[in-house]
């Protein structure tokens, strides 16, 4: 059977979920070659091994938190050289798609990014897409080289197959541009305790109708029962009531949750295209003509200030 590389998405030896859902695809395929580079990239093989993959090939340097990018693309081409895999699979996150990009240029091959699902196919990989913002599906595969596909987190779920998960030093050779762009700094996320949002199973977002940043405490407390994430609409973020880096939108960041529920979010298509994917979708809004009423699998038009402390009262007395 072929080989599929998979790149590993990890801090310090623990692998992020994308991954292990990467290597459940990769399985469908051929049989997964892990790459984990940076600090304690040898830390991350058991957990590989236990969710299928055949062989870890792993490097360890400074250039990779030192420099952006292009030392992973140095590395992930190396593996791609010494492995000829039948493709390619890279977590579908900012960093992710930009070595995707820079690697299908320099293996000349085809490249589809967002995949939320993926399976063999007589002439290669077809991947899956959501595409003008989930309105439609389609199916493609690369016709030219070796697929480079990245796949939106949440796509596929995380199962444990044993594998031998052999660990092998992979041998990199860095390139002049390796060290073109230096990180100078590093400032890191203040901890929610939540869940992050791209990854998150759960959303509970808040938009205009939240009415104020002060009010974001009865969509954190929601969330909260639920493990969840919290995220926005860009109307909540362009006013100041919270962060940027929590927007669901065109404009922020894409979810595909198994739960998604939208309070206070007219649905413009602004919004929609984030989160549109996910897989249950519940609305909460108390203009009954609301745009993304057209989309939800459940519908509550009601006052949110009412309708949001009761659910999550409702939640506690369950769980209780």
């Amino acid at each position: 059977m072929a080989e599929v590389l998979v790149y590993v998405d990890h801090v310090d030896g623990a692998v992020r979920k994308p991954t292990l859902e990467l290597l459940t695809l990769a399985r469908r395929i051929g049989e997964p070659v892990a790459v984990a580079l940076g600090s304690g990239a040898g830390n991350t093989a058991s957990t590989l091994a236990e969710h299928g993959a055949v062989k870890v090939l792993t490097h360890e340097a400074a250039e990779y938190a030192d420099y952006l990018v292009v030392p992973k693309v140095d590395a992930l081409q190396a593996a791609f050289e010494a492995v000829s895999p039948a493709a390619v699979l890279v977590p579908s996150s900012a960093e992710g798609k930009e070595i995707a990009a820079r690697l299908a240029l320099r293996i000349g091959s085809g490249i589809i990014t967002d995949a939320v699902d993926l399976e063999a196919g007589d002439g290669g990989p077809v991947a899956t897409q959501s595409a003008f913002a989930a309105s439609f599906t389609t199916k493609s595969r690369v016709s030219r080289g070796t697929p480079v596909i990245t796949v939106k987190p949440n796509s596929a779920p995380v199962e444990s197959a044993p594998a031998a998960g052999a660990v092998e030093a992979l041998s990199v050779s860095f390139s002049g541009q390796a060290t073109g762009t230096k990180v100078t700094a590093r400032t890191p996320r203040e901890s929610t305790g939540r869940p992050e949002l791209t990854e998150a199973a759960i959303v509970v977002s808040g938009g205009r109708g939240v009415n104020g940043a002060e009010n974001f405490a009865i969509i954190e407390a929601l969330a909260d029962e639920l493990g969840a994430a919290v995220g926005a609409s860009r109307a909540a973020v362009d006013a100041g009531w919270y962060p940027h880096t929590n927007q669901v939108g065109q404009t922020g960041k894409s979810v595909s949750p198994q739960l998604y529920i939208a309070s206070g979010i007219s649905g413009a298509i602004q919004h929609r295209a984030g989160m549109q994917t996910s897989k249950t979708i519940v609305a909460i809004n108390k203009d009954a003509e609301a745009p993304i009423f057209d989309l939800v699998d459940y519908g509550v038009v009601g006052d949110l200030f009412d309708v949001v402390p009761q659910l999550t009262e409702e939640i506690k007395t369950r769980k209780g």
